[in-house]
Parts: structure tokens; sequence; C-alpha cells
């Protein structure tokens, strides 16, 4: 009895989706009638030219298809052969450790810019770049998300998070970086047949991702003599070949830049489409990282009584540091030969043992910090963000927060 009420009670649920599906397509169907017969009903002739111009410039940009005697197995495997497909060691999102920053709403309300947390980018690695590309629908109901820029100092993760995208994908690695594609398909040519490759091959087997570190050195203004890369062979291209993307296509650029403000920003910005920007990190991420790696590495953590190991110190030490630094100081103490003397000889780990190779890292410097928020603030999206928080703070209440933003400001043009 209760299978044939819910039978009914699904039935009746179908039905009124069905109905409903049906009315659409009769609308639709109606439209075209009309269309048909030259009722054009509220169309405007300037939607008509706009339509006519779009398609005379989807006629255009048609590119010529430079392989179209060749399979997509040989297609894979001279990319493969030539490194510009390449593997990645398998990491998913989640092994990105750490909380969302819950102090970031109090800092706003106060005219605060806060850092995002750990928590914060993996939500949103997976808005921009996981989620668009796993979803039909999405791409087509949401802003379609071609490109993304990854901006930080060394170490904070930017290869992490590519692989992270790549592995929740399980899609193919294109690696169009100057350093892996020097001396690779010479001269203009040449030149023409990689990004032909590299676009038509990441169509076939999509998902796909299109990875480019350094990408600010792509718009340089200026070259160093030292640098046989040859970095700016991209800078015409790449901009339209994203362009070019559509929403059926399952393709994601990844840009990774550590220093975006010494290139050209019209090109870059043209290119990448959204910014993350990863900053070194703060005392609890710190924490929650020297933990994470040294257990996950075989190291025990004592806290006896007798020999109490002060993480929380080793964490002040590391201020200025980034995860990538933190994971080289694991890798150089906790050897095979460190872990046998732990576990069968009893000699437990001291925060000091890690400090000697952590100092032989660079960490990140107030000025290279102070050079991303001042490039940051002249961004399309720096300046956005900047208005709604000068919004929020007239808005909010208590004048303290917007008295001391307005304070700042007066700084600053002092300055």
């Amino acid at each position: 009895m209760i299978r044939e009420e819910k039978r009914l009670e699904v039935e009746e649920e179908i039905r009124k989706k069905v109905d409903d599906l049906m009315r659409e397509e009769l609308e639709q169907l109606k439209i075209a009638v009309e269309r048909d017969k030259g009722k054009k009903g509220k169309i405007s002739k300037k939607r008509k030219k706009t339509k006519k111009k779009a398609n005379k410039k989807g006629k255009k940009k048609k590119d010529k298809d430079l392989t179209p005697d060749r399979t997509t197995e040989s297609l894979v495997e001279e990319l493969v052969q030539n490194g510009i497909i390449r593997t990645y060691p398998r990491v998913m999102l989640d092994e990105i450790t750490g909380d969302i920053s819950y102090t970031a709403m109090e800092m706003k309300k106060r005219g605060m810019d806060p850092r995002p947390g750990p928590g914060d980018i993996r939500r949103t690695i997976a808005e921009y770049c996981i989620l668009p590309m796993a979803s039909q629908h999405l791409r087509e109901n949401t802003p379609h998300i071609k490109s993304v820029l990854l901006v930080g100092p060394e170490g904070v993760g930017k290869t992490l998070i590519l692989n992270a995208i790549c592995n929740e994908l399980g899609a193919i690695l294109f690696d169009l970086t100057a350093t892996n594609i020097v001396g690779k398909y010479p001269g203009k040519s040449g030149l023409n047949m990689l990004l032909h490759l590299v676009f038509k091959v990441s169509r076939l087997v999509q998902p796909s991702v299109i990875f480019i570190d350094a990408a600010e050195k792509t718009f340089l203004k200026k070259v160093s003599k030292t640098d046989k890369s040859d970095p700016k062979r991209l800078k015409k291209d790449l901009p339209r070949l994203v362009r070019s993307l559509s929403s059926e296509d399952r393709v994601l650029l990844v840009g990774a830049s550590r220093q975006p403000w010494e290139c050209e920003q019209k090109g870059l910005m043209q290119t990448y489409q959204k910014l993350l920007i990863l900053p070194k990190p703060d005392y609890s991420y710190r924490y929650c990282v020297w933990k994470t790696l040294i257990t996950k590495a075989g190291g025990i953590i004592s806290t006896t009584h007798h020999n109490d190991f002060d993480l929380s110190s080793l964490t002040k030490i590391s201020d200025g540091y980034t995860s990538g630094h933190i994971q080289y100081a694991v890798n150089q103490i906790l050897t095979e030969r460190r872990l046998i003397q732990q576990n069968q000889g009893g000699r437990a780990l001291r925060p000091s043992e890690f400090i000697v190779p952590l100092s032989k890292c660079e960490p990140v410097y107030r000025e290279e910090e102070a050079a991303l928020t001042a490039w940051l603030v002249k961004t399309p999206i720096g300046k956005k963000r900047y208005k709604l928080l000068e919004g929020d703070d007239e808005e909010g209440t208590g004048g303290g927060a917007s008295g001391a933003g307005k304070k700042e400001k007066k700084k600053k043009k002092k300055k």
C-alpha cells in the first residue's frame, strides 16, 4: 500500500515537470513559427545586427586544421614525447590543510582587507576551477571561467593547487611554461603548430588543464639578456586562444606568478579572468602545517612532561616562511636514519633541529608583500574589491572603521 501511494506521488511530480517542459517547448515552437512567417515580435534591429556581427566574427575565428589526417592517438603521442603533456603527483583538494578565516567578516566591518584562510582558498578553487569543469549545467548558466592566475610568493602552494585541480578533474595536463617549450617547435610556423596541437588535443581529450608557470614573463616589458627561454613567445597568441574557448570546452588555463607587477598589465588581465591571491601563512596555518607534515613524515610530537615538543615556539620562529619552506625543513630532518633513532634509540624530536634547514630558505620579505598589495590595488578586480570594502565601511555602524579608512587614504595622499 505504501509503495503504491509513493508511486502515485512520484508519478504526479513527474507529470507536472513534463507538463512544464512541454509548455516551454510549445512556446519555443510558437516563436519559431512566428519568426518563419516574418513576425519578429519585439526583437529589435540592433539585436539582429549584433547577431550578424557575431556570426561573421565566429566565421573569422575558425582556425584552419593543420592536422586533418592525423589520429588523436598520434597527436597525444607527439605531445607526450615532447614533454608538453606530462604527469602530475596525486594530490587531492582536501590535502590543503587548514580552516577558513573566522575573523574575515569582523575585519571587513572594520574596513580591513582580510587574507583568505586555507579553507577559503579550497572553496574558491572548487567554485572557479572544479565545479564548472565537472558540470555542463553550471558552465551554461554561470559566467564561463576560462582562466585563473595563482599569485603568491615561492612555496605558498601554487603547484600543489595545480596538481589538486588536475587530480579532482582527472584532467590531462599541458605544460606551456617558457622553460618547458624552449627549443621545441621553433620559428613562427613551429609555434603555430604547437598551439594548434595543444588547443586541438585539449578539446579532444577534455577535461584538460593548460599550465604556464612564471606567467608574468609572457608579458614582460623587457626580457633579461641572461634569459634564453624566449618567455614572450606566446604573448600575441595566448589571449586570442583563451577567448576562443567556449562553454562547451572543458579546458582551463592556469597560470602561476610570483611577481605579476613586473609585466604589462593589459595582456595579463586580458588572458587571466580570475586572480587567486595566496598569501604567506599566518600563525594558525603554520601551526597546522608543522603538525601535519611532521606527523605525516613519521615524526612524533612528544607532549610528555620530561620532553615537551614546543610546537608553538617553532611556529613563531618560522614567521615569514611558507608551507613549501616548512616541507623542505621536515624532509631534511625526518630522514630514515632519524626516524630509526626516534623509534628505537629513544632520541625524541626537538624543535631546534628544524631551524638549521629552515634558515637556508629565503623568507617572504615585507617589500615583496608590499609590492604584491600595491599591484593588486591597481588591478580591475582589486579596484572593485576595495570599492566594496569602502561601501561596507560607510554602511557599518560606529564610525570608527570608516574614520580609520579615511585616515589611511589621507596618509597615502601625503606620501
